[in-house]
């Protein structure tokens, strides 16, 4: 892993498609060319998993699947399954910027059912495999997505008793009755997995690493707590004791509500951490890097009464600190982790990063902006260490454009005497504030695809603890240019952050 290196951040949704959202198609295979001309070595996005309510890709309904919404439809034409005139007449939505989800939802399983039904699937060999592989978690994963989908979407723990509870007779009747509904999400995550194989391939031909991301929690209406209840603090009738979230801080009086339900520590530990080891396992399988949001959460959770309004009431419990990590070092051995260690951080939060060896996060915004409840020192660029990774902004932050219109006249100008920098345009800002990050000691450093564009607020991917505006944004093909490529490979450059493989492969091809 290089020492000193550059990354872009950019969904997978965002990028440009024929159909409403981004996925693995052609797109996704010349944006990896086009990072790789603009000198960078990581590609950082957000979790990959089937989203749910509110379309968040931290909300999803297994930790283990993929989101049938990236696959490739171009993909499925090539191979027969589908044709272009069935892709097309499918109404994607009309605003080219921006994913509209209930349109996605409406297009896409129909052809994706489409597909599975022409394909075959059941004498594909590489399929069986696959399914063999992966039936600790995919079986329960597509029983669980099936029979909600026979009960019109509700939550599980609106389903009848018997199934809710997992009762054998009723297992084994939905097993029979929904057989091919189960194949059908089989299929879909064999297509997810297959196509992304090829493309993460693909990248680190190029030399581009994927940097992936975990939430450190599942969501409650998943597979993952309807197959295991045991492993959260859930009540005999499976419903939540506590629930997860964040206190009040300087960006929100009440707190975050997240609502997913809590681990029970103590019967992971029981188990050696198995849960654990194997979703690290399994995402280490689909990324280079590891990013674990909300890392802080090991050392110590927020917990809140179920049923809370607000995280007003919300209180501290420990987590498993190290023990968690030594366990997965023991079985696993070293992995390449980002800490997400951002928020309100303790001496013992330090304490368990240092102590894990991963880099943290270093946010330039928080620097500057007194309604961060953290150490504003900790995030000035000359502070970083060089085992960090230094971000202009993350997917829950404001664009930067959008965050310098608003914080107040005084961090303006507390910001720009940092920089030395009086002069530069607002328009043109960020250029001189993601330089200042660029050539900060971190040895990555990973900037939102939005502040290259110096976009604002409009684009921005996600505003915590709201629902119906997030996660939309898209980028146009022509945003994607050579004149950006070429300035990012400059700045790239310039602070030592290159990534020369293929510098190095032409060479050697000239001595051959």
């Amino acid at each position: 892993m290089s020492e000193r290196a550059a990354g872009i951040l950019m969904p997978i949704s965002s990028l440009p498609s024929e159909y409403g959202i981004g996925c693995f198609s052609k797109s996704a295979y010349e944006f990896v060319d086009w990072l790789k001309k603009a000198g960078q070595s990581y590609w950082q996005i957000l979790p990959l998993g089937p989203t749910s309510y509110g379309d968040s890709p931290y909300q999803s309904f297994s930790t283990f699947a993929g989101n049938p919404y990236f696959i490739s439809l171009e993909a499925l034409v090539e191979e027969g399954v589908l044709t272009k005139a069935e892709c097309e007449v499918v109404d994607w939505g009309k605003v080219k910027g921006s994913i509209d989800y209930k349109k996605i939802y409406e297009g896409r399983y129909p052809l994706l059912r489409k597909a599975y039904e022409r394909s075959n699937v059941h004498e594909n060999a590489e399929y069986q495999k696959f399914v063999e592989e992966n039936s600790w978690w995919l079986s329960d994963y597509a029983l669980f997505m099936a029979v909600k989908d026979r009960f019109d979407g509700v939550e599980w723990k609106l389903w009848a008793d018997d199934i809710k509870l997992r009762w054998g007779p009723a297992m084994d009747y939905y097993r029979e009755e929904l057989y091919f509904d189960i194949e059908f999400h089989q299929y879909m995550q064999f297509k997810f997995y297959e196509q992304w194989m090829q493309l993460k391939t693909y990248a680190n031909k190029k030399g581009i690493q994927i940097i992936g991301d975990i939430p450190i929690y599942v969501a409650m209406d998943s597979a993952d707590t309807w197959a295991h209840p045991e492993l959260f603090q859930l009540d005999e009738e499976n419903v939540p004791v506590a629930v997860a979230g964040c206190p009040p801080d300087g960006f929100s009086a009440t707190g975050q509500l997240w609502g997913n339900p809590l681990y029970r520590w103590g019967y992971h530990k029981e188990t050696g951490y198995q849960w654990w080891i194997s979703r690290l396992a399994y995402v280490f399988r689909l990324y280079d890097v590891v990013r674990i949001d909300h890392f802080r959460g090991f050392d110590e959770y927020f917990s809140i009464p179920y049923g809370a309004e607000t995280a007003v009431d919300g209180h501290w419990e420990k987590g498993p600190g190290m023990d968690l990590f030594w366990k997965v070092r023991e079985t696993l051995g070293e992995k390449p982790v980002i800490a997400e260690d951002l928020g309100y951080v303790t001496d013992s939060v330090r304490e368990l990063v240092r102590d894990s060896g991963f880099p943290g996060m270093k946010v330039l915004e928080f620097a500057f902006d007194s309604r961060d409840s953290g150490c504003a020192n900790d995030y000035l660029p000359h502070n970083y260490p060089v085992n960090s990774v230094a971000y202009t902004g993350t997917h829950d932050n404001e664009t930067l454009a959008g965050w310098w219109g608003s914080i107040s006249k005084d961090e303006q100008k507390l910001t720009r005497e940092y920089l030395c920098d009086t002069y530069t345009p607002e328009a043109e800002l960020n250029k001189p504030l993601i330089s200042l990050i660029m050539r900060s000691a971190a040895k990555w450093c990973v900037i939102p695809m939005q502040d290259y564009l110096g976009l604002d607020n409009k684009c921005r991917m996600n505003t915590p603890s709201t629902v119906g505006t997030n996660w939309k944004w898209r980028i146009r093909k022509n945003q994607l240019s050579v004149k950006l490529q070429k300035e990012i490979y400059a700045v790239t450059l310039r602070y030592g952050r290159m990534n020369w493989m293929e510098e190095v492969e032409e060479a050697a091809d000239r001595e051959e």
